[in-house]
């Protein structure tokens, strides 16, 4: 994909780096505009993605010349490579992050290898970090071998990797608070710096050998891990491309996902729709879970069930009702939203917010999605401990007691609770897989209790959940408005895929929520959700209408919404959370919703492709 250099660069034109505890977006241009140190959910150090005259940037790129940009991964890894082709040469910069491990820790690597192909290139680097948002001030400390950022006890330490023969090929200098130098190479020739936060001392001189090897070892520890996938289908590229996607949104040390590394990012330019993702979202990082699980891959499965049981016992210990929504990455709650009024936001967007107030919302749902969750790692193989078992079972006869209430629901809307059909068909998944769980596994559990409450949401959401006229299941039971949430109903078992109250409700939602294949989550205009303005088409729920078209045996219109919604990817194969009018990838990026659901659909249409039942 070619690139004209500009400094408002689109959303689509990243990639992302990650060593499993937070990670980097770096421009097509060589820029990294958003980094958050030292955990997602951190404050960023690098935000130009959001204003770039106060964000913060860490820039490498040709110096004083026309070119152009191309993007890729190193197959199967994380390891990015930006190309820069000109008249002088053809020049790449190679990003990458070494795993950080599971322990959680404030020093991070940023490597940055600089390459020149052919011909003569000199990059200009420039490093502008902007400590706290931008509400903290720092100094420099310039050495002959880098130069480190000091805003009181924060540190970043920048090394110069070169080899003692080319100590001139580095010019580096400090201008006001940033570091500016510029790097000259002939063909052959291959440099860079090493970011690190919280270095053990000052900045050193890096050899070659140092950096290969970290490459090396990232390469083989991103393609073992790629290695341990079941999934051969028709759609591996893409496949494999979501799975390490997100792998690089879980936070190693706690095993909990994050619905996105990005903040703020807008789901209308010029909105306020304008969101922290930084958190792990119980919905989310369930259905992650999931969708990594088709692929075989279970350790990400047992990590988030620690995570999700230790939440489970905190709220039963404290006696103070259901689980939150999200989560810090750790665990904590404080999730407080606030404004960075100093921010322009993308684009213009405000405003700029950081936590959020969505945090203590009732969404009943949430408790179906864990569930079936956790009994789909339960048949891949993974235990079920005691004590694991006890709290579910506590949840359960907690839910019992308290389904039948209005709620804010899945897409978190800020206009009132509602009895919402999702919610309801959710809670119905709950109590179904915990029987299922209790009964295969000979476990105590009020089985005759949690069955009975089953059916009573059965029998109530296809009484109230259906509306006659529209002949469709409905958002919420006091309305007629369609909600593509309900795409689920025969993924999760509720409907059989082919049932004619579940097509009719399919062919409602082709006339009102799809266009040319992309599906809207509702109508906002006949549904208010108490915010300004509109949004684009959800990608999510575009994926999952592949997978109900499925399941309604329309496989030709399947597989062409699927090879349709393919094209809007970005070069890499990066997905944001929507779809703009104009094509245009919007909001949180990349969002693991998007992801996740692209391989819950590449799954389900290709057994179905090939004669097998979706499971």
């Amino acid at each position: 994909m070619t690139e004209t250099v500009t400094r408002e660069t689109a959303i689509s034109e990243h990639g992302i780096i990650g060593d499993l505890q937070t990670a980097a977006l770096v421009t097509t241009d060589g820029s990294i505009d958003w980094f958050c140190w030292p955990r997602f959910d951190s404050p960023a150090v690098f935000g130009a993605l959001l204003d770039d005259e106060v964000g913060g940037h860490f820039r490498i790129h040709p110096a004083g010349t026309s070119y152009t940009c191309k993007q890729m991964y190193l197959p199967d890894t994380a390891v990015l490579v930006t190309r820069f082709f000109s008249e002088a040469g053809l020049g790449q910069v190679v990003d990458f992050m070494p795993p950080a491990g599971d322990t959680a820790t404030d020093r991070h690597r940023i490597v940055r290898i600089v390459q020149c192909v052919r011909g003569r290139m000199t990059f200009e680097v420039d490093v502008a970090p902007r400590f706290d948002y931008g509400r903290h001030p720092h100094r420099l400390e310039v050495t002959d071998n880098g130069v480190a950022f000091v805003a009181g006890s924060q540190r970043l330490t920048l090394h110069i990797v070169r080899e003692p023969e080319d100590e001139r090929l580095a010019d580096v200098r400090a201008e006001d608070s940033n570091l500016l130098g510029t790097l000259s190479l002939v063909a052959g020739q291959t440099r860079g710096v090493v970011l690190e936060s919280d270095a053990d001392g000052p900045p050193r001189e890096v050899r070659l050998r140092e950096v290969q090897a970290l490459l090396d070892e990232t390469i083989a520890y991103w393609r073992s891990w790629v290695a341990r996938s079941t999934y051969t289908g028709r759609w591996r590229e893409d496949v494999n491309r979501s799975a390490i996607t997100l792998k690089l949104m879980t936070y190693a040390p706690s095993g909990g996902i994050v619905a996105a590394p990005t903040a703020a990012l807008p789901e209308q330019i010029g909105g306020e729709r304008n969101w922290d993702y930084r958190y792990t979202w119980v919905r989310d990082a369930s259905f992650s879970v999931h969708a990594l699980l088709k692929l075989g891959m279970t350790d990400e499965a047992a990590r988030f069930g620690t995570w999700l049981g230790d939440r489970i016992r905190e709220r039963l210990a404290s006696d103070s009702g259901p689980l939150n929504i999200m989560y810090r990455i750790d665990g904590s709650s404080d999730l407080k939203e606030d404004v960075l009024d100093h921010w322009r936001g993308y684009r213009g967007s405000a405003p700029v917010r950081i936590g959020n107030g969505a945090a203590e919302q009732l969404q009943l749902d949430i408790y179906g999605e864990a569930l079936d969750s956790v009994y789909a790692g339960v048949r891949a193989g993974l235990p079920l401990p005691h004590q694991g078992w006890t709290a579910t079972s506590r949840v359960l006869d907690w839910l019992a007691e308290n389904w039948d209430q209005p709620e804010e629901g899945i897409w978190e809307t800020r206009g009132g609770r509602e009895p919402f059909t999702y919610g309801r068909v959710m809670c119905w998944v709950a109590f179904d897989r915990g029987i299922r769980m209790a009964l295969e596994h000979g476990r105590p559990a009020s089985v005759d209790r949690w069955r009975a409450e089953r059916d009573r949401i059965y029998q109530q959401v296809m009484e109230r959940g259906f509306h006659p006229t529209r002949r469709a299941f409905v958002q919420h039971y006091n309305t007629d408005v369609l909600d593509s949430s309900l795409l689920r109903m025969p993924t999760v078992g509720f409907v059989d895929g082919r049932d004619p109250l579940w097509l009719s409700t399919l062919t409602a939602m082709d006339d009102e929520l799809v266009t040319d294949s992309l599906v809207y989550r509702y109508d906002p205009d006949a549904s208010p959700d108490g915010l300004r303005g509109s949004e684009g088409t959800f990608s999510l729920c575009t994926f999952a209408y592949v997978d109900a078209l499925t399941r309604a045996g329309r496989l030709n219109e399947a597989r062409t919404a699927f090879e349709k919604m393919l094209t809007y990817g970005n070069h890499v194969g990066l997905y944001s959370e929507e779809i703009a009018l104009t094509g245009e990838q919007i909001g949180n990026f990349p969002q693991a919703f998007t992801h996740l659901a692209l391989i819950d659909a590449a799954v389900t249409l290709d057994a179905a492709l090939d004669g097998r039942s979706p499971r």
